[in-house]
């Protein structure tokens, strides 16, 4: 009897215990019910309105930096450099002589030709002479005038090998690094030294097929490099490619560019932007009011609800050129509507909203809140 009324008292107890808990634990979730029930304040969001521009169309593409003329300068015939007529980095102009080999057997040579062909022209004029008083015969002469125009062609074969051994350079342009010594033997084809015309200078880059359409010779290019952050390099497309690469399915195109400062050099990476030359209307919005999503583009766009209070709503676009920290919407989104400019993260579809007020806003209606329709500029 008395363990039954042990265990008796020990489940009220439990009770009494469990039914507080429980009690409580009631009470709590009433209380956040409650909260939870009442309306949340709006979040203050900054808006602005997409907005019409005239957009020059451009292509963007990527390419590199091209001499217009750009060799290594190397020897044609083997021989000692004797003298050396350029430091490294130096401005030549077409015909400056580079380097001179040593010459002395090819200046003898020229003199032995020479010899040779005076000899020969005497004795073609003897025979020239004769022939008309018919003391020598026909073949005589003709094989005095050969040997004449040979001993001729032997002169100006020597003079051409003993020109080789002075290195010219081939056009104006820009030396580069000092590759000879003086007093060093080079053999056949030994690199000298390189050579690059910098002013005008190309500008070769790739494009897709489809954009084929959209360019053509003239148009005119930007070109920005690294090397010079913050300036725009004009030029002009001056040659399309005549094929397209059926492996990459991409059609090479060249633009000329002026570089009086030579600024840009060969073998820089570039951005090259092709613009056509007639505007186009486009509907434009700030960078930061896109959100880039795998799944799809989107902007919360400012509405009215039944209640006639502002609300935003999340819409799918299509996004296109990005410029001037604008972004052009090409579906999607209608001029004059207003989307949130900033804190696209903490919105959530649907939720209440007010504008926070900047220069240029107004308030309209008699609760205070601002419509859909205000004129509204937020900075970006």
């Amino acid at each position: 009897m008395r363990i039954a009324s042990r265990f008796l008292i020990v489940i009220l107890f439990l009770g009494v215990v469990l039914g507080g808990i429980f009690g409580y634990k009631f009470y709590q979730f009433g209380q956040m019910a409650e909260q939870s029930s009442q309306p949340q304040p709006p979040a203050v969001i900054s808006a602005v309105k997409a907005k019409v521009e005239a957009w020059q169309p451009a292509v963007k593409a990527v390419g590199s930096i091209v001499a217009v003329n750009g060799i290594q300068v190397a020897n044609e015939v083997p021989g000692v450099v004797e003298e050396i007529n350029f430091e490294s980095g130096d401005t030549v102009k077409k015909g400056d002589v580079l380097v001179r080999l040593n010459s002395a057997i090819d200046e003898a040579a020229v003199r032995t030709r020479k010899a040779e062909a005076q000899l020969a022209e005497q004795d073609f004029k003897r025979v020239s002479d004769l022939l008309p008083r018919r003391a020598v015969s026909q073949s005589q002469y003709d094989e005095s005038k050969a040997n004449f125009d040979a001993a001729e062609a032997r002169v100006n074969e020597a003079e051409a090998q003993l020109s080789k051994k002075v290195i010219r350079a081939p056009f104006d342009g820009a030396v580069g690094l000092r590759m000879v010594d003086q007093g060093e033997y080079l053999a056949t084809g030994s690199p000298i030294v390189e050579i690059n015309m910098l002013d005008p200078i190309y500008a070769d880059y790739t494009l897709s097929e489809k954009e084929l359409a959209k360019i053509a010779t003239g148009y005119a290019v930007e070109v920005t490099v690294a090397a010079v952050p913050g300036e725009n390099f004009a030029g002009e497309v001056s040659a399309v490619n005549s094929s397209v690469n059926p492996e990459t399915r991409t059609v090479r195109v060249r633009a000329t560019l002026q570089n009086p400062d030579n600024k840009i050099k060969p073998g820089m990476f570039a951005s090259v932007l092709t613009r056509q030359p007639e505007d186009t209307e486009v509907v434009s919005v700030p960078r930061t009011a896109i959100s880039y999503n795998t799944y799809g583009d989107y902007v919360f766009v400012v509405e009215n609800n039944e209640d006639d209070e502002l609300i935003v709503n999340r819409r799918t676009v299509t996004s296109g050129e990005t410029r001037d920290g604008r972004v052009a919407i090409t579906s999607g989104l209608e001029a004059q509507e207003q989307v949130v400019s900033k804190g696209l993260l903490r919105l959530r579809a649907g939720q209440r909203v007010t504008i926070q007020k900047d220069s240029g806003q107004e308030d309209t209606g008699a609760d205070g809140q601002k419509t859909a329709d205000a004129s509204l500029e937020a900075s970006d």
